[in-house]
């Protein structure tokens, strides 16, 4: 039968296939080697630049982990290119086209699954070189104030004052705005209060600037600023604005609670007045309706 199976043949045509994909090898030998030793070199080659790009970021991100990945990312894209020099020394210029091709769907699939977690890492890489953010530096961002603690290829944490900690994507933290209280050295702040209707208000205004003056001392380009503000239902009520060293809110903190301390007590021995609404209430017995006088009493 012609069909007939015949091991002989089967076994002599794989021999023959065998024996030329070995006289290919031998053919292809000489730019094996070759593809072998430019694979070598471009791997010593990835070595070298991660090491040197590591030191180099070292100076400019304080985050070891960013460090990290951005030296990782350049040695993976040097080994890339020495394995497509590699398939074009062995000559497989198809297979290189293939592989071409499908990294190009690949990497848009992943793209475009990975859209949100791609913007959050582009922005950990843009945030890693802002000279405006540092790690220990304390801002604002998204209603959240703390101590930066890390900045990674995801987010931004935040150490708190009550040292819970708070983590924001990169992404929100790039397309919003955030507050450094840590780049300016010193920073103005306010104190409000308000004194009775009887009050001399110019020794009022004098006595303030001159106490906030000796407390909290002012450099050039600055000053204690006075402005009597609105007549309260009680108190004609005034603002103070100086300032002061502030690397942190509690640092502000700090500097109010020292000022509103020497305002009251000075207000004190000098007899001024800090009103505060004294609220009487008239029973009427006739219709049963509650009458509201709002007063004023020294504080």
């Amino acid at each position: 039968m012609e069909n007939e199976f015949s091991i002989e043949d089967a076994i002599g045509k794989l021999w023959n296939k065998l024996d030329g994909w070995l006289d290919a090898i031998i053919l292809k030998l000489p730019n094996f080697i070759m593809a072998v030793i430019v694979m070598i070199l471009f791997y010593i080659l990835a070595r070298i630049i991660r090491k040197v790009l590591k030191n180099l970021l070292a100076k400019s991100i304080n985050q070891k982990s960013v460090q990290e990945i951005i030296s990782k990312m350049a040695f993976v894209i040097i080994m890339l290119l020495g394995f497509f020099v590699a398939l074009g020394v062995l000559e497989l210029n198809k297979v290189l086209t293939s592989i071409l091709a499908g990294a190009g769907v690949l990497g848009l699939a992943i793209g475009l699954a990975l859209q949100g977690t791609l913007n959050n890492t582009f922005g950990g890489l843009i945030l890693s070189f802002m000279p405006k953010l540092r790690i220990d530096d304390f801002i604002e961002s998204d209603g959240y104030t703390g101590f930066v603690s890390e900045i990674n290829l995801r987010n931004i944490v935040l150490r708190q004052p009550d040292n819970n900690y708070v983590i924001i994507p990169n992404s929100n933290f790039i397309d919003g705005s955030f507050t450094n209280y840590s780049i300016s050295e010193r920073s103005r702040i306010a104190v409000s209060c308000g004194v009775g209707y009887e009050s001399n208000l110019q020794e009022v205004e004098d006595l303030v600037v001159k106490l906030i003056s000796e407390n909290f001392p002012q450099q050039e380009g600055e000053g204690v600023e006075f402005f009597f503000t609105e007549f309260g239902d009680s108190s004609i009520n005034f603002i103070v604005r100086f300032w002061i060293e502030m690397a942190s809110n509690k640092h502000k903190l700090t500097a109010t609670h020292k000022a509103v301390k020497i305002i009251k007590e000075n207000f004190d021995n000098q007899n001024i007045n800090i009103p505060f609404p004294i609220r009487t209430l008239d029973f009427n017995k006739n219709n049963l309706e509650v009458v509201v006088n709002n007063n004023s009493d020294k504080g």
